[in-house]
C-alpha cells in the first residue's frame, strides 16, 4: 500500500523507464537487436511490472500496510526500520516471476514449434508485412503512415466503383 504521491511517482517511472527501455536501450543494445519483440511487449510488461514491484517495496507506508497486511513492521525501504527487507522480498518475488515466465513460455514455444513453424521463413520476412499480410503490422513515430483503403478494406478503384473485399495483394488464405 502506498500513498497518493507515492503512487504518482511510482507511475511516471513505470511509465517512463519502459519507453527509454523500448525507445533507446533495445535500439543500441546488440542482445536486444536480435529479439523480435514488434510490440514492445518485453519493456511494456516485464519492465513495467518490474518497476511497480520494486518501487512498492520503496515506497510502502507503514501505517496503510498495517491496515492492509497480516504482517507486522511492513514498510517500504524509504521508511526505514525494516523497510529493506519489504523491497528484497519485492525483488525477490520479482525474479521468482521472471524465472516462471522463462521455463513456461519455453515449453509453450517448444510444443507450439512442434505443431507449427514459430518463424516465417527467410525469404517472407525480407519481404515484409506489406506484401506478406498485405498491410503494416504497426506504424510508430508518426511515420506518415495514414490509412489506405486500398490496402486495408473497403476502396475505390480509378472508375469510382467502391468495394467491399479486400484489395489484391492481401493474404485471404489462412
Amino acid at each position: 500500500m502506498v500513498q497518493g504521491w507515492a503512487a504518482i511517482v511510482m507511475g511516471i517511472l513505470s511509465g517512463s523507464i519502459p519507453w527509454f527501455t523500448m525507445m533507446v536501450v533495445h535500439k543500441r543494445s546488440k542482445i536486444l537487436q536480435h529479439v523480435d519483440d514488434t510490440l514492445g511487449v518485453f519493456h511494456t510488461h516485464a519492465v513495467a511490472g518490474f518497476l511497480g514491484g520494486v518501487t512498492t517495496g520503496l515506497f510502502a507506508g507503514p501505517v496503510l500496510c498495517s491496515l492492509f497486511v497480516p504482517v507486522t513492521n511492513s514498510r517500504g525501504a524509504f521508511y526505514g526500520g525494516s523497510g529493506g527487507m519489504q523491497f528484497l522480498k519485492q525483488v525477490v518475488g520479482a525474479l521468482f516471476i521472471i524465472s516462471w515466465n522463462v521455463v513456461a513460455t519455453s515449453l509453450i514455444c517448444i510444443v507450439v514449434g512442434l505443431i507449427v513453424p514459430l518463424r516465417m521463413p527467410e525469404e517472407e520476412l525480407a519481404i515484409g508485412d506489406d506484401a506478406v499480410h498485405g498491410e503494416e503490422a504497426y506504424a510508430l513515430w508518426g511515420d506518415g503512415e495514414k490509412y489506405d483503403s486500398s490496402k486495408h478494406g473497403w476502396y475505390s478503384d480509378n472508375e469510382g466503383t467502391h468495394h467491399n473485399t479486400a484489395p489484391s495483394g492481401v493474404t485471404q488464405n489462412v
